[in-house]
């Protein structure tokens, strides 16, 4: 299954055409971008410990290791959003073919935009060695779907410290009828609120504190409870806006952690989607957090050796194009494994990730390139059929997904950095633990 979704979503082929297409400086010789692609997803995978260890078990590699890393290290953002792209809007219709998930909200498509900072990096470059400081490799801008599970465009920067209220503006390009763009606070602003409504596209964004100013605000009126607090709406306005947005408050029965009692959203959907609903889509936001940590802890998507910029951004791309793949794994197995009036079994990205690392050098082993069908070109429906088919064999308790029971909230008194730092033997706690009454 992964083999045939990885030739469909990433075909040599079409990757070499979107370098061509978004390249600037880049050029291609010797070294096609395709076989970089290819090495840095045996990366992400788990399948190589490190793109030197990838390049060095490739055989017939066409240049030197210092020429992979100088093409890794001058890949050009505009090329990875392509790529990111790209691969969803091949993946999306063999999704729609396996069988539709669970909508957050009927009639739209829910994206869920956040930024993503990479950690820092170890200091192999020469300007940073004598540097104390962490070295921070860049950030992303990332857009998701959590209705199919799909990472469907991606911004990538370089600067660490740049804005992500400016580099969100290049995604308004995606925006269109019939989606509504779920956000946080950092990208309440009114260059992303006006672009996202001139693109007739609906926005549920977390107040901020300070901007964009009102010019007029209507009356609160009250509309309801959810799980979590009291809802109540009224009427805003800000300069330049053509139609009035709605601005929802939730009263929260329990604070937040950082002690907040109300979270304000303002959206410009129709009066139809009552406001419970808006604030239960803004809770939908967690998602995309939750992809974060499982692009982290799956795939390595944050590889400290990498400290040039591009290069980090590149690794982190790949691994988004391997997460899409796995994504659509996912979805076969829970749609050729649910009964009849009962929800599909819920799949484990991270369990599906190590039976690939598990198996899939050894099959390539034993199985040779040329006997295996080719599905780069394959219709989206076919494709679906045979993943199907494929995941029908596959015993859905082995991946899937473990949940734990929530954590009981303590707070740990404050102790005096010797006591921080002192230790114990484990088996003398246990064993003291054991003769107490």
């Amino acid at each position: 299954m992964a083999r045939a979704a990885l030739e469909h979503a990433l075909p040599a082929g079409w990757i070499d055409a979107v370098f061509e297409v978004h390249r600037q400086r880049q050029y291609a010789r010797e070294l096609l971008f395709s076989t970089v692609v290819d090495l840095m997803t045996l990366v992400c995978l788990g399948l190589c410990p490190s793109l030197h260890a990838a390049a060095r078990q490739m055989p017939g590699l066409p240049v030197s290791l210092a020429s992979l890393y100088d093409k890794v290290n001058h890949t050009e953002p505009a090329i990875l959003r392509a790529l990111v792209r790209g691969s969803a809007e091949r993946l999306a219709p063999v999704m729609a073919a396996v069988g539709p998930g669970a909508g957050c909200l009927p009639g739209w498509r829910v994206r869920v935009l956040d930024g993503n900072h990479l950690p820092a990096s170890e200091k192999r470059l020469a300007p940073l060695r004598g540097f104390r400081g962490a070295a921070l490799p860049g950030q992303s801008l990332v857009v998701y779907d959590p209705d199919s599970g799909l990472v469907t465009d991606m911004v990538a920067c370089e600067d660490a410290h740049d804005s992500e209220r400016v580099g969100a503006r290049a995604l308004l390009d995606g925006a269109g009828p019939g989606q509504v763009w779920i956000a946080d606070r950092h990208f309440c602003t009114r260059t992303l609120l006006h672009g996202w409504q001139a693109a007739q596209a609906g926005f549920i964004v977390r107040e901020h504190g300070r901007h964009p100013r009102l010019i007029r605000h209507g009356a609160w009126q009250e509309d309801g409870r959810t799980e979590t607090g009291r809802v109540r709406e009224q009427v805003i306005e800000v300069e330049g806006q053509p139609a009035p947005w709605r601005r929802i408050g939730l009263v929260l029965d329990v604070p937040t952690e950082a002690g907040e009692t109300t979270i304000r959203l303002w959206s410009n959907l129709p009066a139809q989607v009552q406001a419970a609903r808006i604030a239960d889509l803004y809770r939908r936001r967690w998602r995309i957090e939750g992809m974060f940590g499982r692009l982290e802890s799956v795939l390595n998507s944050e590889m400290a050796s990498l400290g040039h910029p591009r290069a980090a951004l590149l690794g982190f791309a790949v691994a988004v194009l391997a997460y899409n793949v796995l994504a659509l794994l996912a979805r076969c197995v829970e749609q050729a494994h649910q009964a009849p009036h009962t929800p599909p079994p819920e799949v484990s990205t991270y369990h599906l990730a190590l039976h690939i690392r598990g198996s899939y050098e050894g099959m390539l082993i034993a199985v040779p390139a040329e006997c295996w069908p080719p599905w780069h070109s394959a219709a989206p429906e076919r494709l679906a059929e045979w993943l199907l088919h494929l995941a029908r064999h596959i015993n859905p308790r082995q991946v899937a997904t473990s949940r734990r029971k929530p954590k009981r909230a303590t707070s740990k008194a404050y102790v005096d950095g010797a006591t921080a730092r002192a230790h114990v033997a484990t088996a003398r706690v246990l064993a003291h633990a054991k003769i107490q009454p």
